[in-house]
């Protein structure tokens, strides 16, 4: 009975064997992919990277820098806000420029007063006081003269009746008075001729360098508002009220570096593709209108073709494949601009990665 047993449990285990063996030896089916790979629709293509921006006549995008350093007070735009010209876009605190302002305004206010009050002479008080003075100093040259002959008639009568001492004192006491109005007929005479030339000119000089001090003043001051240089969309706005900006942007704690503080969009509804091609592959390149390329779109199997727009003659590092602050980049490559023909099938937005094939 155990020998049978022990068959019956040996021929079960060895069918367990079988039966994992076999489970084991079945491979699983690999799952489809969740899109196909970019692939050349060209019997002979150049392969490039691409980047989506914004329609440009010329250049990249527009980024926004503030002339000035300050906190940001406050931002009056949001992203993907169409905007018009001179339509501010943030304000940064201009607390202590403003008071600067107003401080050589008044600078300049007075230093124009003051240039109006020496065109404006002679004052009529003033000549009225002066034409006082004169009759005044006439009316003692008077009474000094009067007295100077009383005291000559006596002492020619009996010269005992006035003494030489007295006699003196008349004929100096007459020509101070005569003296006197000499100096009050030429005050007269200078203040009639009102302020001096000169005097005017340094004061003109004065107001017109202060009234430019306050307009520089006012013209700093409105640098603290930027404002969209031309129509477009705000794409991007890098800060964020109470945060710090200077002339190098704002600061990305992500990328570790500075970003513009706004980035603004062409306000067409069109998209360019700006492809780098590399130099090696740049003499097989045939530019013109007959150029004929496609975009893939990553992550679906969207193709979209592409039309030629033109080239930006410069070769530069390609700067996307490494942080330039930090490494060296010996790839070096040609921007080459092309239009979205039609990208009603597909979501698109300025700064998406795409694959480009051109074909030769």
């Amino acid at each position: 009975m155990k020998n049978k047993m022990v068959f019956i449990i040996s021929g079960v285990g060895a069918l367990a064997g079988i039966v994992a063996a076999v489970l084991s030896g079945i491979t699983e089916p690999p799952l489809p992919p969740a899109y196909n790979p970019a692939a050349s629709p060209y019997s002979s293509a150049i392969y490039a990277e691409g980047i989506i921006e914004s329609a440009q006549t010329s250049g990249e995008n527009i980024n926004i820098y503030p002339e000035v350093a300050g906190t940001v007070k406050e931002i009056l735009v949001s992203e993907g806000q169409q905007v018009k010209t001179g339509q501010p876009l943030l304000r940064i605190d201009d607390s202590i420029q403003r008071a600067t302002a107003e401080q050589q305004s008044s600078q300049a206010e007075a230093a124009t007063a003051l240039l109006r009050e020496l065109k404006a002479q002679p004052r009529k008080e003033n000549l009225d006081v002066a034409d006082a003075q004169v009759v005044a100093a006439e009316a003692s040259l008077k009474t000094a003269q009067d007295t100077l002959q009383k005291e000559q008639a006596a002492y020619e009568i009996d010269p005992r009746s006035v003494s030489k001492d007295a006699l003196d004192s008349a004929v100096n006491a007459a020509a101070v008075a005569k003296a006197n109005l000499i100096v009050a007929k030429r005050q007269d005479d200078l203040t009639k001729a009102g302020a001096w030339i000169y005097d005017i000119q340094n004061q003109e000089r004065q107001q017109h360098a202060l009234a430019k001090a306050y307009a520089a003043s006012r013209a700093l001051l409105g640098k603290y508002t930027l404002r969209a240089s031309r129509d477009g969309v705000v794409l991007s706005i890098n800060t964020v009220v109470g945060s710090y900006a200077s002339p190098q942007g704002s600061y990305d704690a992500y990328t570790q570096g500075p970003d513009p503080v706004i980035v603004l969009g062409s306000p067409s509804s069109s998209l360019h593709v700006r492809c780098y091609i590399d130099e090696i592959l740049v003499p097989r390149l045939h530019l013109g209108s007959k150029m004929i390329a496609q975009m893939s779109v990553r992550g679906s199997d969207v193709k979209i073709p592409l039309e030629f727009v033109r080239v930006q003659p410069y070769v530069t590092p390609k700067i996307e494949l490494s942080d330039q602050r930090q490494e060296r980049v010996d790839v070096r490559v040609l921007p080459v601009i092309f239009k979205i023909a039609n990208s009603s099938n597909a979501n698109l937005y300025p700064g998406e990665l795409v694959d480009v094939y051109i074909s030769e």
